[in-house]
């Protein structure tokens, strides 16, 4: 008979611990709940990837040179501008960058409507400028730091985004084929 109570004991405990460990999974559960809609009724681009820009908000003011020379602020985005952020230390950066290079050679607007910014300065930051030069505006800074990245509030390589003339981010992806662009000419 004690065989039998000590068995009965065991079944409660075990079944008050599923209980306990139930009801703190359906807590969990609605605030997962609540935090979700909070960050849909935030708006578009809430629920974008970190580390890229915010669909929506607008690029911070900024100043940088390109390696041709020509000045590029916020101001002198025009148009729909494809903005693409690589660092030759990235693995995903290296991967996506053929096919950027391909899809900027075809995109309507050509390297005009194109910026390129190479976090680095080493030799495989050289590398990658050699790349970009033919079909983007070309902008090197020093390290994740640059003006351009923390205008764009970039914090994750690769990114790409497309900025309208007013200086908003239309769209923002990790790659460049997701952002559902036209590229041919």
């Amino acid at each position: 008979m004690a065989v039998l109570w000590a068995a009965v004991i065991l079944v409660g405990v075990i079944g008050t611990l599923n209980l306990i460990l139930t009801l703190g999974v359906v807590r969990r559960l609605r605030e997962h709940a609540t935090h979700l809609e909070t960050l849909l009724r935030s708006g578009p681009g809430a629920l974008a990837p970190p580390g890229l820009p915010h669909v929506g908000g607008a690029v911070g003011e900024f100043a940088a040179r390109t390696l041709d020379g020509d000045d590029v602020s916020r101001s002198s985005l025009s148009g729909e501008t494809l903005v693409a952020f690589f660092s030759p230390g990235c693995k995903p950066c290296l991967e996506k960058l053929p096919g950027f290079v391909e899809h900027a050679r075809r995109r309507i607007g050509g390297r005009r409507l194109i910026l390129a910014i190479v976090a680095g300065g080493d030799q495989a930051a050289r590398e990658m400028v050699r790349e970009l030069s033919p079909v983007a505006r070309v902008v090197v800074e020093d390290g994740y730091e640059g003006p351009v990245a923390r205008a764009f509030q970039v914090t994750e390589y690769p990114a790409f985004c497309l900025v309208d003339s007013d200086g908003l981010i239309v769209a923002a992806e990790g790659d460049v084929t997701r952002l559902g662009l036209p590229a041919d000419r």
